[in-house]
């Protein structure tokens, strides 16, 4: 199997990375220069509200929007009564019921040191967080914790063991906990101590400042794109790394000379004239992420849909061909579907409540299956992620970490004419809304004319299909009625101007 990573960087406007397995697409990074992601930037923000209704504070950061602070989310050094040296279990948070109110633990006006764990999405603004965590290659050094911890990911237990007697030979600061990522399953002792006085350099730089300087204000600033890539993605199941920018080229350079040495002769600097992502085919599967329907092999497909409380995912059967029973065809189709589930959850960073109908299964072990391959093709996902058990109308419910802002946010918008709804009334539809207008309009003494302004295809309809109705509105009425089209207008968009006989406009 040959593994790609594909670094899309000649354009300065987006920067695109994808992870390709025998050319198809299984993960895919965006980041645009005019919307960098605050994720994992630490900030000394100030409380600017408290809402004990919700159990939340809203902090200022200096971004602009107010970052939102849930009580679970606040570490128990602010806690009232609490030391400043406050510190706390990895892995072990308090439970919620144990938690005291916030309105306790905060006051307006408090400095306060936060995370961005997510970003803002529409009007809302950025997730925070007090409980710190600064990503390495192998570890996630966590300031104001006690104790080590390793990835649950990691599930051989030879090797579970080799990293807690790692752990046990490694000496941390006592107010300074770690838990190993996946990552680090292949790292060695060396490695791993490495990565450590790296990040406890970076933590001692972001305590010098939290001292030092006054919020709001940024403390810490995630790294770029690219290299969160390296770091989080990149692993020796890569075989080749592509990039179309040479600048770019130099940092990967700098960054596989720390952790992998040996593997720096898979760098290789793409200057085709035909753009990267076009010559390796990946244009085409990226436009297929921003449609809502995604065929399956089989010729059935699923269709994904977005809404405020959750994402519905239904999945299709394809034609009825062969000897194959209905049961047998439910079966191959639910199958394809668990797995192009998890591949476009991954693609598109889908979060939140989700949804999945599968096809109906009345066999038992056939939901199983369904079941364990779905979860098995979902282990591969970086993003945390909790399944339940599929129902016997074939329903699974989970919940999916938002790593990042989706795809969809990032490349569409909402679309002007229907307001996302997706649908727009039919011209006839307006047409009649329009003549009940009309008649509301000639019911006014003062008016003496109407002129009414709409799209084409609307004025078309009324000047014919509606020429007896607009001509009894201007008898019965004695007024007149004008109709005009004008091509930029759009099927619900219109203007009535209504006059009297001086030629003054009268509001309805």
């Amino acid at each position: 199997m040959t593994r790609e990573l594909l670094i899309n960087a000649a354009c300065q406007e987006e920067c695109r990375i994808a992870v390709v397995d025998n050319g198809i697409l299984e993960e895919l990074y965006i980041e645009r220069a005019d919307l960098p992601s605050l994720v994992g930037n630490i900030y000394k923000g100030r409380v600017v509200n408290i809402e004990p209704g919700i159990q939340a504070a809203f902090v200022d950061i200096g971004e602009g929007t107010n970052g939102f602070l849930h009580i679970s989310d606040l570490h128990s050094r602010y806690f009232p009564g609490a030391r400043p040296d406050t510190l706390e279990a990895v892995g072990h948070r308090k439970s919620l019921a144990s938690r005291p109110p916030i309105q306790d633990c905060l006051r307006r006006g408090q400095q306060i040191v936060v995370q961005v764990t997510k970003d803002g999405l529409k009007n809302k603004g950025p997730t925070l967080s007090t409980y710190l965590a600064l990503p390495g290659k192998y570890v996630v050094l966590m300031p104001w914790m006690r104790h080590h911890g390793i990835s649950h990911k990691i599930e051989q237990e030879e090797e579970r063991k080799r990293l807690r007697q790692l752990l046990s030979e490694i000496t941390l600061p006592e107010d300074v906990g770690c838990i190993i990522r996946t990552a680090g399953a292949s790292g060695s002792k060396r490695d791993i101590q490495n990565d450590l006085r790296y990040l406890l350099r970076v933590w001692d730089s972001i305590s010098a400042r939290l001292k030092s300087e006054q919020g709001p204000c940024e403390l810490y600033r995630e790294s770029d794109l690219v290299t969160r890539t390296l770091r989080d993605v990149f692993d020796q199941r890569i075989h080749k790394i592509i990039c179309d920018c040479e600048s770019v080229i130099q940092r990967i350079k700098d960054f596989l000379e720390k952790a992998y040495p040996r593997l720096k002769p898979r760098i290789c600097y793409y200057q085709d004239q035909v753009p990267l992502f076009h010559k390796y085919q990946i244009e085409q599967q990226i436009s297929k992420i921003q449609s809502k329907v995604v065929p399956l092999p089989s010729g059935g497909s699923i269709v994904i849909e977005q809404t405020e409380a959750l994402v519905a995912i239904d999945v299709n059967s394809g034609k009825h061909h062969g000897p194959k029973t209905a049961a047998q065809m439910a079966l191959e189709t639910n199958l394809e579907a668990a797995v192009e589930i998890a591949r476009q959850l991954r693609l598109r960073d889908l979060g939140g409540l989700i949804v999945c109908d599968f096809i109906d299964m009345r066999d038992q072990r056939h939901r199983k299956e369904v079941e364990r391959v779905f979860k098995q093709a979902v282990k591969s996902d970086r993003a945390k992620t909790k399944i339940l058990p599929i129902s016997r109308f074939g329903i699974v419910e989970m919940t999916r970490q938002r790593m990042r802002s989706s795809i969809q946010s990032q490349a569409l918008e909402v679309c002007p004419h229907c307001n996302g709804s997706g649908v727009v009334k039919s011209y006839e539809a307006v047409a009649v809304d329009l003549i009940r207008l009309l008649n509301l309009a000639a019911s006014k003494r003062q008016v003496r004319q109407i002129e009414l302004l709409v799209c084409p295809q609307v004025a078309e309809y009324l000047q014919n299909e509606k020429r007896a109705t607009l001509a009894n509105i201007e008898q019965t009425a004695q007024k007149r009625i004008i109709v005009r089209s004008i091509p930029q207008y759009t099927t619900t968009k219109y203007e009535l101007i209504c006059t009297n006989e001086r030629g003054s406009q009268v509001k309805l």
